[in-house]
């Protein structure tokens, strides 16, 4: 004699739900306002970046013309002193060359009547 097989079946009113969820609470902002506040800091952050990039070109805009304007007073004082040695080695040149006959201080050397600056700087 066989026994026919029998079928489990799912017990009256069905089995119970299967918890596979955690039901945590919300803890913390939501993603709307982390991006919110990431987009916020990031605008701020790029227009005080803006702000100092026109600070510092105005800061070398100021630089490049107060030496713009102080060129001619730097010329004026390496003139002012280039005369002032150029007299001093005219003076000393006559006074060592005092002896010799027909010798004119500071007469240029070269065969030209163009004017050639000295090219060493004498140090009395």
């Amino acid at each position: 004699m066989s026994v026919p097989p029998q079928q489990e079946l799912p017990r009256p009113g069905g089995f119970p739900e299967i918890r596979y969820k955690r039901y945590l609470p919300k803890v913390g902002p939501s993603g709307l306002v982390l991006f919110s506040g990431i987009t916020l800091m990031c605008s701020l952050g790029l227009y005080r970046t803006g702000q100092g990039n026109l600070e510092r070109r105005e800061l070398e805009r100021e630089k490049v013309w107060s030496r713009i304007h102080l060129i001619p007073l730097l010329q004026a004082e390496a003139d002012r002193d280039t005369y002032r040695r150029e007299v001093a080695a005219k003076e000393r040149e006559a006074e060592i060359m005092k002896d010799v006959k027909d010798w004119k201080a500071g007469e240029s050397v070269y065969n030209s009547k163009r004017y050639t600056p000295k090219t060493y700087v004498v140090v009395p």
